[in-house]
């Protein structure tokens, strides 16, 4: 295969994303597919290279490529990079292929891999048959426990709210096929933001469909966030998806949102930017589930700020969305009270600086995949009103975002 510089030909004619996905699995290459809320094109990018960077997320700075981040960030220095060494675009009946001359022993065993997948016979797809969760008597009673523990120490003035999460481990009949999983949510989720990411050194691949934006900024530097909380099913008792004006906000949950928008506005005070609009809230649905919305934007050219991007994320990561207020004693309760380790659950990720664009999502509605394994994670924003039957349910309606659709 050649290394062309830019190439846009049928997609009959071209290596597919299930056959790029398995050269760079099989050849320890990381990866990144992805697909943005409500657009058509569908992305893939390979890092060639030993191991991944740990940089800062500097999206002035940093060359096209994808970020991954881990919860726990001081000051986002420890941000995982997969350099866009090779990027593939889907779209329609078109496949745009961009690479890098990289040249070491990696890029060309990712290279013979790809030649011998195209000549080698079709594999059929084969659907997962069966998940299965593996029991943990004891994490509903540790979690309920912790929630009774946080709205305790919310009354009594310790802080205003807390993020507890929880994992949730199934178990697959056999290694699903991830591409096609990808595809199924991308389906299920037009308003997500879809991604895949294979990380060769953890030998775990990430999935999610996020709905909540961290920070964007567009092409012609448009800074985007949102002050996303509050969660209900997006359908009723007869199962039928209900109409956003429909949706009931209990205060607990109208606060709960509250306090992320007063956050990010204080964010901004704190720059002293003054020039920004907002929309909401919004009651908006995110696949099988509704949440209250609003939407923050600012034109970094018109105020002269380029930089606002690096600067928002510093200061929003974690947000009070998987964290808490304030942040410090919320880090600390989560610390003593979450018995695993969160790793890229609650970080960020996403693409920088491609096609002049970058954008961030925090790292909910995502399972870990280790082989035929699955670990699930979800959290529940705490505040004074929560009550601990209630926030397990939350938990398990957030769950079945990514079970819904695995096991359709």
């Amino acid at each position: 295969m050649e290394l062309y510089p830019t190439l846009s030909v049928p997609v009959d004619t071209q290596p597919s994303a299930p056959q790029l996905w398995r050269a760079a699995y099989e050849t320890g290459c990381p990866a990144a597919l992805w697909r943005l809320p409500n657009r058509p094109e569908k992305h893939l990018i390979i890092h060639f290279g030993d191991e991944l960077p740990q940089v800062p997320a500097d999206l002035e700075e940093l060359p096209a490529g994808f970020a991954v981040s881990p919860f726990d960030n001081p000051d986002n220095e420890r941000t995982l990079f997969l350099r866009a060494d090779a990027h593939y675009i889907f779209q329609r009946d078109e496949f745009n292929e961009n690479l890098s001359k990289t040249d070491n022993k990696q890029a060309e065993a990712f290279y013979q891999a790809v030649e011998r997948l195209l000549i080698a016979p079709a594999q059929q797809r084969v659907p997962v048959t069966q998940v299965t969760a593996l029991s943990k008597p004891e994490e509903q009673r540790r979690f309920e426990a912790a929630v009774a523990e946080a709205t305790s120490q919310i009354q009594q003035g310790e802080f205003r709210k807390v993020v507890i999460s929880r994992t949730k481990t199934v178990a697959f009949s056999a290694e699903p096929d991830v591409v096609q999983l990808f595809e199924k949510l991308c389906e299920a989720y037009p308003t997500a933001f879809v991604s895949v990411v294979w990380l060769p050194e953890r030998r775990q691949v990430w999935i999610s469909a996020t709905p909540e934006r961290l920070v964007s900024v567009d092409a012609d530097g448009i800074f985007r966030t949102v002050a996303l909380a509050g969660t209900q099913s997006a359908y009723d008792v007869d199962g039928r998806l209900k109409r956003t004006s429909e949706a009931a906000w209990t205060q607990k949950e109208i606060e709960e949102q509250a306090l992320v928008g007063r956050y990010i506005i204080g964010c901004f005070k704190k720059i002293r930017l003054r020039e920004y609009i907002e929309e909401g809230p919004k009651t908006a649905i995110a696949g099988n589930l509704m949440h209250l919305k609003s939407d923050f934007t600012v034109d970094t050219k018109a105020v002269n700020f380029p930089q606002l991007g690096t600067v928002m994320l510093r200061l929003l990561h974690p947000t009070s969305a998987v964290c808490g207020m304030p942040r410090e004693a919320a880090g600390e309760f989560i610390r003593q009270h979450e018995t695993h380790d969160r790793e890229l659950y609650s970080g960020f990720l996403g693409p920088v600086n491609i096609q002049a664009e970058s954008h961030l999502f925090v790292h909910i509605r995502c399972l870990k995949l280790e082989g035929q394994t699955a670990t699930l994670y979800a959290g529940a924003g705490l505040t004074e009103d929560s009550l601990p039957d209630r926030e397990w349910h939350e938990t398990e309606m957030k769950c079945q975002t990514l079970l819904r659709v695995i096991n359709a």
